[in-house]
This record gives structure tokens, sequence and C-alpha cells, in this order.
């Protein structure tokens, strides 16, 4: 069966000692967010997770959701009372403002402790999920009335949230969708159309669903500028906060997926039914995104938490199974093998595992820190930073985490041999589950073309200049400390061929646009790469510093700079092979015409 246990310490010490959280004491939110406060709510999110969450992860995959006739759907067995525990403990509204029932603490302890609950139990976690993304929408884009309506109950969980884009003719390209908004004169709308892949689209979990449906009001302009937002309740609410009538918004089917079975991903049938226009007519791409954006970074903390589950079974399995002898002599003299962790193979793939964790698990929180300062902090030029490297962060942080969360779901299924490819083991269900991650919120593709060839350039560079400028200052800083070597080195030669490319794209890529999409996917590796290795270089930096003040935790700290030293020596050179591939340009990829494939 199965095991998972938070890596609380690991949190923490990114929290207080990498990011220093208490340094933003200033920021609304944050004077709550002590140290102890902090370890207390880690401690009590991991105990939801692994004792009420983490049990129906393996028997949610098994069961699945089923619709009935009438088009309710059921949940596995366990999913209502575990997602009413979470409710209960005021999960949802962490970071929520007080005036709708949250508790206004910072987005990055919402990120920190998210991590614990989707490792633990993805498809249960997108129910809550979703309602935190539309939460989010509403609370930016919302009229004052629709706030009061929609929020608390959506903070306290008896009504969920769900995003509504995708169509069966139209997925990435939003400007061909045909969902209709007819205006009724009263300020509501009549929404008809088909939606497709639509994440807890139907449930019996919450007394109300509260979908937001992206439609073309009649007679708005074709393609993405003619685009609205609206609110449209599975039960209409009154005045006084009722609920009233069934609206038009039903489930046709349950999509058969590869994996998240526990969640039921649906086809949404809106026949006529009553919307309400949330922003401006022909807006709702930039409202929709606001939640886009959350979904984005929740995603890529699945890809995470899934390598983070993966990782800790393929532990357990390489210490407990023996397969042949070390080859440096027997380590296990009494028994007839050797545990296979002591072969250099398994430790390669554990290492990997491992250090892409620690890393994306920091750059995580670094991102979820810049989204509390883009939002929170009163000085203007820290919030433009912030959110430019927010923006910039973004589609890295997706595609990155989400690509080497599958390629580690595999690596650690691989550790079992044969035994992770049957279902006793649970891997396959990681791999399966792992997979969607890189599809749904815009496929890493779209990801990379995003970074390319809009991020870079936004603002003529801003964003990626002060990436670079930041990354290059901490290497000058730490030059002269000989400890910091192995690290700052490694670093700056991996900011060295980021930076080369970063150029050659600029020369070589307005002429000719295809060597931007040929070396797109690359690119976002590149980055992603270097970004880690940063997040290394912060966490050896630290570490060091600890363990010469007699830090308690001596041993985890000498863990965490052999961790950062194997990244260094054996990750991060792969930036001169995704420098190579990128210069290598487009026309290889380009050139056979297309009956040639």
């Amino acid at each position: 069966m199965p095991i998972y246990k938070a890596p609380t310490t690991d949190t923490l010490f990114i929290l207080n000692d990498v990011l220093g959280l208490e340094r933003y004491g200033n920021l609304p939110g944050f004077a709550d967010a002590s140290p102890d406060m902090i370890e207390a709510i880690v401690g009590e999110a991991a105990k939801v997770a692994e004792e009420a969450l983490f049990p129906l992860n393996l028997s949610g995959d098994q069961e699945g959701c089923s619709r009935r006739d009438d088009g309710s759907v059921t949940v596995p067995k366990g999913f209502k009372e575990a997602y009413d525990q979470y409710c209960q403990g005021g999960w949802i509204g962490l970071a929520v403002p007080e005036e709708f029932g949250g508790q206004g603490l910072p987005y990055t302890l919402h990120a920190a402790v998210g991590e614990y609950m989707s490792s633990a139990n993805m498809s249960l976690m997108m129910y809550p999920g979703l309602t935190q993304g539309a939460i989010a929408a509403i609370l930016v884009h919302g009229s004052d009335e629709q706030k009061a309506t929609y929020l608390p109950k959506m903070v306290e969980g008896t009504w969920s949230g769900t995003m509504n884009l995708t169509e069966p003719h139209c997925g990435t390209d939003l400007g061909l969708l045909r969902t209709k908004a007819v205006p009724q004169g009263d300020g509501s709308y009549r929404i008809s159309g088909q939606k497709i892949f639509i994440s807890a689209g139907e449930h019996g979990m919450t007394d109300n669903i509260i979908h937001l449906v992206l439609a073309r009001i009649e007679g708005a302009p074709e393609g993405t500028k003619g685009i609205s937002l609206f609110i449209v309740p599975k039960f209409i609410v009154g005045e006084d906060g009722s609920l009233g009538e069934r609206n038009g918004a039903t489930c046709g089917a349950i999509e058969e997926k590869m994996g998240i079975h526990g969640n039921s991903t649906c086809v949404m049938n809106y026949d006529d039914a009553t919307g309400y226009l949330i922003g401006a007519e022909n807006k709702g791409l930039s409202a929709m995104f606001v939640m886009m954006n959350e979904a984005r970074l929740g995603v890529g903390l699945q890809g995470l938490s899934i390598a983070e589950t993966a990782y800790q079974n393929a532990v357990a399995y390489a210490n407990e199974r023996i397969q042949g002898r070390s080859l440096s002599g027997a380590k296990a003299p009494d028994k007839k093998a050797d545990p296979i962790i002591v072969h250099p193979d398994i430790r390669r793939s554990l290492m990997t595992i491992k250090s892409f964790n620690e890393a994306g698990r920091a750059f995580l929180l670094w991102t979820a820190l810049k989204s509390d300062i883009s939002h929170r902090s009163p000085d203007e030029k820290e919030r433009q930073n912030a959110d430019d490297l927010l923006g910039l962060a973004t589609p890295i942080l997706k595609g990155v985490l989400t690509d080497k969360g599958f390629d580690h779901a595999v690596m650690a299924q691989q550790v079992f041999g044969g035994h992770g490819y049957i279902e006793e083991h649970g891997m396959s269900q990681y791999v399966r589950d792992a997979r969607i991650t890189m599809i749904y919120e815009g496929a890493n593709g779209i990801q990379a073309l995003d970074l390319v060839g809009r991020k870079l350039a936004l603002n003529g560079g801003r964003a990626v200049m002060a990436m670079f400028k930041e990354i290059g200052d901490f290497c000058e800083e730490n030059r002269a400390d000989e400890a910091m070597a192995p690290f700052t080195k490694a670093l700056k030669k991996g900011l060295n061929d980021l930076q080369a490319a970063t150029m050659w794209f600029m020369q070589n890529a307005m002429a000719k646009p295809d060597n931007a999409g040929a070396g797109s996917t690359d690119y976002m590796h590149l980055f992603g790469l270097v970004t880690l290795g940063y997040m290394w270089a912060r966490m050896a930096k630290t570490a060091q510093e600890k363990l010469g003040s007699g830090d308690p935790r001596e041993e985890y700290l000498k863990n965490k700079l052999v961790t950062a030293r194997f990244y260094m020596e054996k990750i991060m050179p792969e930036t001169a092979l995704r420098k190579v591939r990128i210069e290598a340009g487009s026309d290889s990829v380009m050139e056979l015409a297309a009956e040639a494939f």
C-alpha cells in the first residue's frame, strides 16, 4: 500500500529560513504569520492530509465517479466527509480576506499547505481548488453585490465553484468559442452552449455550484475581443441568499479519463441557463485569467506534489527490496542480497527526484511570495517588480514542474521494476494522475510559447532583466565565498547559457518566428533549470549559515548541501544541451511537408 508523510521540516526551512517570511510583517496578513503560527498551521495541514485525505486516494481512484440518469453525480465513498472536514478547518479561506469569511493569511502559506493536500489526494483537492480559483476571480472582478452573494458561502465550502472555458471544437484558441449569452433586459442573460473537461462540474458535496462560464454576447465582436464572463449558479440564488429553482446547467456526461478518477470531469450543457455578467462586457478573458493564473500555479503545485508522493514510496521500496550485491562489496551480509538503494543507478533516480522536489518546493513558495507582495505591498515599485517576476515565473512553474513531475513519477515507478506496473503498489495511479497536469490549464507547449512569445518582451523585457539581475547579483555577492563556489560557479554557467539563448532569440526570432516556436520548450526548461539552481544556491547559503550557528538540524542541513551539490553537478549541466538545441533553429523542424509525416 502507498505511503505519504508531509515534508513539514523542508517547508518550514524554506518559509522561515530561506524566504524569511518574518521580514514581511509590514504586509497585510503577514503580522499574524509568526514562525510559531506557521509551524502550527503547517503541522495541522499535515495531519489533515495524512489522516483524512490520503487514505481515500487509492479507493477514490478505484471507485471513480458515476452519473445518474437525472444528471446528478456520485463521488467516491468518503469524499464528502473528508471534504467537509477540510472545509470546517477553514482551509479554503486561508488566504481570503476576512470580510468574506477568510483568515486573510499569506497566499504563500496557502501554497505551502496546498502541496500536502494535493500530494495526499489530488482528485479530491480539485473540488476546493477550483472553488479557490473562482473566489479569486470574483474578488478581483465581481461587483460588491456579487461578492456579498457568493463569496461567504464559497469560502466556507457550502458552495463550490468551477471554470468553464473549453468547448468540443475549441481548446486553447478561445476566440472560436460558440457559447452564447442573450441579454434579458433585467441584468441577467440566457446562456446556451456546451463545455467539456469541466473539473468538479457536478457533484453532491455542496448545496450549490457556482460556474464561471465564458460566452459571447449576441452581436459581440468575433475572436477573443468579444468574450464575456458570467456567473451561472447551479441553483438560482434569491435576494435573501436562499436557493431557488434549478438552473439550466446540467452534467451531460462524465469524461472517461486516464487518471484523476475521483474528480468528476464533466460535459456541461447550458440550456437557456440564467447567468450574470462578471466584470465588463467583452472583457471576459481578463477576468478569467485571474482564475487561470491561480490555477496554473495550482497545477504546478500538483506536478510537485505527485513527484513528492511517488518519491517517498520509491525510497521506501528501495530500502526494503533486496536484489543483487553492491558494486563495492556486500552492504547487508546477513541477507542473501543488498537493498537496491545501494546501487548507483537507483540512487541516481532518487537523487534526481529529491533534488527536483526540494528546489521545486522553494520555487513554488518563492513565486507565491511574489504574488503576496504584488497584491499587498504599499510600495508601488516593489509591487511592480513582484508582479513582473510572478508573470514571468508562472509559465515556467506550470510547465517545468508538471513536465518533470510526470517524468519523476515514471522514474519512481521504475524503481519498483515490475511491481511498479501493477496496481498493488499504487505507482500506476501517480503516473496516470500526473499526466493531466501537463495538459490542462494550458498545455505545456502553450506555456513555453507564452514565455518566449509574450513574457520575454513584455514591458521591454523588464521582468527577464530583473530576474537575470537577481541571480547575477547573488552569484557576485557570494563569489569570494569558497564554500559557495560549487553552487555559484555552476549557477553562473547556467545563467550565462540562459542569457545567451535569450540573446539568440532576440537576434533570430523576429525575422523568423519559427525559431522561437521551435526553441520555446527547450527555453522554458533552460529557464527552469537556472531558476531551480538559484533556489538551490539560496538554500545552500542558508544551510551553511545555519550549520555555523549551532542549529540543531545538523543532519538535515548537511543533507541539504549534498543534494544541492548533486543538482549542480548532475542536473545543471543540462543548460548547455538546451542552449545548443535552441541555437540549432527551426530548419529541420519545419522543413518536411505535412504529407511526409
